[in-house]
This record gives structure tokens, sequence and C-alpha cells, in this order.
């Protein structure tokens, strides 16, 4: 494979804009939390209404990454990334203008639908303009970044709402991520000596038949299924919390008002926005391991959650809010998984081996979303939402991520021979003065 060459500027700008788009879609996915209230007023959600709504967003992401993963090695980010994002546009004026549970749930899967690409074409963007060896930096940088939406989803989403309503604020988000989707679009312009093809030494892009059967071989591996179901359960755990049920936990459960809830579910955020680039650091440059720091982020997250579960009654505000972002901290380890199976398929299926690991992943989002809130309604169908029914849920997600802590044993390491591979690859390329 041959890597892009662009000036400095223009490829960080790139990195920038796609980055913003992530951003977007960070927020979107965890909006619903500080919102749930004003849902359930409003529209009378019950626990299984209100988690449909939250979890429709990720069963269409979930339901995407395939078809998103082929688009993008064959006909490209820009194109797939920017109609997609327009579809998302139209998903968040359909939450905004809602009447009904089905309106929400609609409007959650197009913005679902829509912002299915964004992360998956950032990586492959990383992966055409960068060094291979600071991949797993640069995706934890856009993921630690990312997390301003996740930040503006919490306390601020909360005075937006609070200043103008929650139908006004959805409106005011769609039409910012429409003006992103068109700085985008012209950003990477097929202009001469910018276009931002994947080359081959053929000077042809890879066809749909040939990607598909070098899924094959990464459906065959081991390895493959193993990460699979530990992104599964681990991202699932932790957005299932972060985009609905730490709202209701904290202020109907614990009793907290909606301002200090926010304020503690954006603490989640930032121990995203610290333990993202930290993890993947402490992965490419110090212990040069993917599984060595993954790991021990799982069982950061099962023992936090085991924790919940033993908290007596009457616990204060500084104890909850250090549970929570450790959480996030712990849980910042796991966007390794993607360097991890990227590193076991050729470059040329980087989208591809990246998007099927991201089907699981918010797939597992939408499973706990609906799974949590199914077994608080079922053992507790008259106090859904108190505090033994969030205990059982919480019980039964650790232990999840117990299992997979275990699971991820099994993996092999893949970073010493990328990092290898790569860097004489990459250097081949420039010493050619290969550039599209």
């Amino acid at each position: 494979m041959h890597f892009i060459k662009l000036k400095t500027s223009r490829r960080w700008l790139i990195f920038i804009i796609a980055g913003t788009l992530f951003t977007l879609s960070q927020f979107y996915r965890s909006s619903v939390a500080v919102i749930s209230p004003n849902l359930i007023q409003d529209l009378n959600l019950d626990a299984w209404k209100l988690s449909t709504v939250s979890a429709s967003f990720f069963y269409a992401f979930a339901l995407m990454q395939i078809p998103v993963g082929i688009f993008l090695d064959s006909i490209g980010p820009r194109i797939t990334m920017t109609l997609l994002t327009l579809v998302a546009v139209a998903g968040a004026f359909l939450f905004a203008i809602g009447e009904s549970y089905h309106h929400l749930a609609i409007g959650r899967v197009l913005l679902g639908a829509g912002m299915a690409c964004n992360f998956m074409g950032t990586l492959k963007l990383i992966t055409i303009l960068f060094d291979p060896k600071y991949f797993a930096t640069l995706s934890a940088i856009i993921v630690s970044v990312s997390t301003a939406g996740n930040i503006a989803a919490a306390t601020p989403l909360v005075i937006m709402v609070q200043f103008m309503g929650w139908r006004n604020s959805f409106m005011t988000m769609g039409g910012i991520t429409f003006v992103i989707a068109f700085l985008f679009f012209f950003l990477l312009s097929d202009r001469p000596g910018t276009k931002l093809i994947l080359s081959h030494k053929n000077n042809s892009r890879p066809m749909i038949g040939d990607t598909l059967k070098r899924a094959k071989i990464l459906f065959s591996q081991k390895d493959f299924w193993i990460i699979s179901f530990s992104t599964f359960c681990r991202y699932g755990v932790f957005a299932s919390v972060q985009a609905l049920w730490a709202g209701p936990y904290l202020m109907n459960a614990i009793g907290l008002s909606p301002v200090t809830a926010g304020n503690i579910i954006l603490l989640m955020s930032i121990g995203i926005i610290i333990g993202s680039p930290l993890s993947g650091h402490l992965s490419d440059r110090i212990i040069n391991s993917r599984k060595r720091i993954i790991i021990p982020g799982i069982w950061g997250m099962a023992i936090i959650l085991c924790i919940l579960v033993f908290l007596p009654d009457g616990t204060g505000k500084i104890t909850l809010s250090l549970l929570f972002f450790l959480f996030g901290l712990f849980s910042s380890s796991g966007q390794i998984m993607y360097a991890h199976i990227k590193e076991q398929v050729p470059h040329e299926n980087a989208g591809m081996a990246m998007t099927a690991i991201n089907f699981f992943t918010m797939g597992g989002v939408a499973v706990f979303l609906q799974g949590m809130g199914s077994v608080m309604k079922f053992l507790y169908p008259g106090a859904s939402l108190g505090v033994p029914a969030f205990r059982s849920a919480f019980l039964i997600s650790g232990v999840c991520l117990a299992i997979i802590g275990v699971c991820y044993t099994l993996t092999s390491e893949t970073l010493t021979l990328e990092i290898t591979k790569s860097q004489m690859s990459f250097h081949r390329n420039e010493d050619s003065g290969t550039q599209e």
C-alpha cells in the first residue's frame, strides 16, 4: 500500500474536521441520558420505551458497520462520510419535532445510521495519511478529543435544554452537523494532487469482491471473535451507562439534581480524555503491548461496577464522582482493540477489519441498553428505576466484564511484528516519492 503525501497543515486539518464529525457522533449517542426526565414527562415513556429510544441509535449504528467497511475500502471516506452525515442531520431534525415514542425511535435510527461512519472513516484517514507506527496514538487522541461530544451531552446539554428546551437544542445541533458535513466535503475535494484515495501498485482501488475474500480470512481467525466479544461487552456496558442509565441512576435512584448528575456523567468523559492518549502512548511506546493495557482496563471496570453494587445508602457525591471518573478512565484502554485487530489484516482491508469490530462494539451497546432495562423491569416491576434494580444490572454487567477479561488473555500479541513491517513499508514509499 502507498501512503498519500500532503502538506502537514492540510493533513492535520483533515484530521481535525474528521475528528469533529466523530465528536458529534459521541454527542448524539450520549444525549438521551440527561434529557430522559424531559422525555418521560413530555411523552410519557416508561423504562422499556426509554431504553428502546436510546438503543435505536446503536442498533442502526451497528448494522451499518459492514456496508460502511466495504464502502470505505472501495469508494473512500469522502463520499461515504458526507452522505451518511446528512442522513444524521435528518435524524436530528426528526427527533426534535417528534411527537411520539415511534417518532423519537425513528429519529434515533437515522442518527445512528448517519453517524455510523465517522469513527471508522477517521481511522481510515489516519491509515492513509500517517505513519502506521502512530496509529494507536492518533486513534487514542481522536477518542480523547471526541469525548468533548460526551461532555457536551452532559452538563452543557442540561443548561442548553433549560435555556431553549430539548427540541430547539436538537434542531440547533442538527444545523451545526450540516455545516460541519459541508466543510468536510469541500476540504476533501478531489482537486489534482489532493485526491484522498488509497493507492496500490496498479493505481486502482480495492474491488468489493477482493474485500469480501479478505473478510472471510478475517472471520476465520480466533482472535477476531475474542476481540469482537470483548468489545461487545466492554463498550456495551460502558456506553449503556454513559448514554442512558447513569442519568436515571443518579437522578431517580440516588436523588441528585440534573446539574449534579450531569457533572458526574461529565467526569466519565474526563476519564476517557485522560485515559485514551495515556493508554495509547503506553501501548505504543512504553509497554509495547496491546493485551497488557486492555486487560487491566477491563478488570478495572468490573471492579468499579462491583463497588457500585455494594455501595451503602447515602454515599456522598465525592465518592460517586470518583467512581464514575475511574469507570471512564479504565474503559479508555478498550480503544486499543481497534489497533489490535487492524494489525491482523493487510492494510488494504483496515476499514473492513475495524468496522467489523465496530459492529460488535455498537451492537453491544444496544443489547446492554435494553438488557439492563429488561432485567430491572423483570426483577423489580414496581420499582424498575430504584437502587436495587440498578445494583442487579450492575452486578450482571460486572460479571460479563470479568469473563471477557479472562478470555482476552487467549489473544495473540501483534504489536512488535506490525510496527516493524509498517515502518519498512512506510519508509520505502517515502523514498520512492509516492503520492497522489
